[in-house]
């Protein structure tokens, strides 16, 4: 009491004495939270109600989830005039910890709406392998609070926080199915590679705090322009490591490592979850920190962007090049090594922003949208065909149309744009887009370079689509009273499966019919204001 006494005696005597004393006090916006807000809170509830929920009861605890995702998805919509800021500094407005920009919105519905097909991908595959529900939903639902926040982040501490946040549970989730080696292996190297990832980040972190005083993303843009010489070495270390920690969670050569085994040995729900929310989170710090905060160091990250580039789009493609369609998980391992390829193609424009005075993260965005839909669907068609054929090879794909027609054009769509070939005129579109960033920003290697990929992923992309409509092995010329060889075998699918399936598809065929609407809602999300 004494101690209150005195500091609102000292209050009283400044403003005696004219001087005012600034209030520390921030004002909270919690419309602008509500997307992080609500998923976070659905997660908590469903924890607690595991608690009380019957065995045979435990289905509600996926629907709930999904309702949430939904909810937050949903929630974005008040939001769209993308000019809400809040944990603003009182003495500086304009330095705030948290804004719903339009980039933040763009990537806040790419992470809900991948974690809304996931959980819908999730309600069967909990049920059927008996991962425990409770603790799945949580962690499902938390790292997609994580993600989620991670966009709006605006200082270096708050984007570290949201990384990791998105990542723990994540590492859970890998490992969830108990007894199973490969999850558990899958589980470890991923956690091992990403706390290291996280330490080096961290540690730059602390060299760019040293070097500038401040740990907001417009104070440290600013304060870069104008470091003392003593401290230049150590404000370019801090960039560099702080790179490294979103450079893993892209999978960028060479932080790519842990991707194929981490994709085989997850439920393959949250593979598709991390080849798409989990490379969003990355790409979207990556361009946070290197086109906010460290524009002033360009010729540090722009160079070393466009080399990783280089390197990842050119071995994701080779090794996926590599994969034999009898190998057991050969389909897994070829999208996981095709994600590795895409994320070169990604990477490209927020190489050329170091280049170009024009703002290339409109590109960068726009081909995550088109991805994230496609590589989600295909995920959706892996996961119907694993129910029947669960050693996930790609020749277990041959004659799929003559078992599940919907299935097999779905899958041969999503191929195909990911491919850059019509009708996945999405997929050609957002290439196109890319090439142009890098042309216009003078890196005509790099141009050539993604050239060269795009034809080397035909290959296998096509190979892939071409045995989707191939006849059965053992079936040529037989056909049972029922129809079609492998009509016996063929069962129905589950309908949250279906669902997901048809989501992502139809969005990918919007985008197709008016890809013009990925550039727009993309392009100049970053500097809206």
């Amino acid at each position: 009491m004494t101690a209150l006494t005195v500091l609102a005696a000292g209050l009283a005597t400044d403003r005696s004495a004219g001087l005012a004393a600034p209030s520390l006090v921030q004002s909270v916006d919690w419309l602008a939270l509500a997307p992080v807000v609500i998923t976070a809170a659905v997660g908590l509830a469903v924890l607690v109600a595991d608690l009380f929920v019957a065995e045979r009861r435990k289905p509600v605890l996926g629907w709930i989830s999904v309702a949430g995702l939904a909810a937050a998805t949903a929630s974005l919509l008040p939001l769209r005039a993308g000019d809400r800021t809040t944990f603003c500094l009182t003495g500086d407005p304009s330095a705030c910890s948290y804004a719903a920009d339009h980039f933040a919105l763009v990537i806040q519905f790419l992470v809900l709406g991948g974690a809304l097909v996931t959980a819908l991908l999730s309600v069967t595959a909990v049920r059927d392998t008996r991962m425990p529900a409770g603790e799945y939903w949580f962690l499902l639902l938390s790292s997609a609070a994580g993600a989620a926040l991670l966009p709006a982040s605006r200082d270096l501490a708050t984007l570290i926080v949201a990384l990791e946040v998105a990542s723990l549970p994540a590492f859970a989730l890998v490992g969830m199915r108990r007894g199973d080696r490969l999850s558990s292996e899958a589980a470890l190297k991923f956690f091992l590679s990403s706390v290291t990832a996280t330490a080096v980040s961290l540690m730059g972190v602390s060299f760019v705090y040293a070097a500038t005083g401040s740990l907001h993303l417009t104070q440290v843009a600013a304060r870069l322009e104008d470091v003392p010489g003593q401290l230049d070495t150590v404000a370019m270390a801090g960039v560099a490591l702080t790179l490294v920690g979103f450079a893993f969670k892209t999978a960028a050569v060479p932080f790519h490592f842990w991707v194929p085994d981490t994709y085989v040995g997850a439920p393959l729900p949250i593979a598709g979850y991390l080849s798409v929310i989990g490379k969003a989170v990355g790409f979207t710090g990556l361009i946070l920190v290197t086109v906010i905060a460290f524009p002033a160091y360009s010729e540090v990250w722009g160079p070393a962007l466009a080399v990783l580039a280089a390197l990842t789009m050119t071995l994701g493609n080779a090794a996926a090049l590599r994969q034999s369609a009898d190998r057991a998980n050969s389909a897994v391992r070829l999208l996981a090594w095709s994600s590795v390829g895409q994320a070169g193609y990604l990477l490209v424009p927020i190489a050329a922003a170091a280049y170009s005075e024009r703002d290339q993260i409109g590109s960068t965005v726009a081909y995550a949208l088109m991805y994230a839909a496609v590589n989600l669907g295909a995920f959706a068609v892996a996961a119907l065909v694993a129910r029947t054929k669960p050693l996930h090879r790609i020749s277990d794909y041959r004659g799929l149309y003559a078992e599940r027609p919907l299935a097999a054009l779905s899958l041969a769509f999503f191929l195909l744009c990911l491919a850059g070939l019509p009708p996945g005129i999405i997929g050609l579109f957002a290439k196109v887009t890319v090439f142009r960033s890098a042309v216009d920003a003078g890196l005509g290697w790099l141009a050539v370079v993604m050239a060269v990929n795009v034809v080397i992923a035909l290959y296998y992309y096509l190979r892939w689509t071409a045995l989707l409509f191939r006849v059965p092995e053992g079936a040529e010329g037989l056909e049972s009273a029922e129809g079609p060889a492998g009509a016996e075998a063929r069962t129905r699918a589950p309908w949250p499966v279906t669902a997901a399936i048809v989501l992502t598809a139809i969005t990918a065929l919007v985008l197709s019919g008016a890809p013009q609407l990925a550039l727009r809602v993309a392009s100049g999300t970053l500097f809206a204001q």
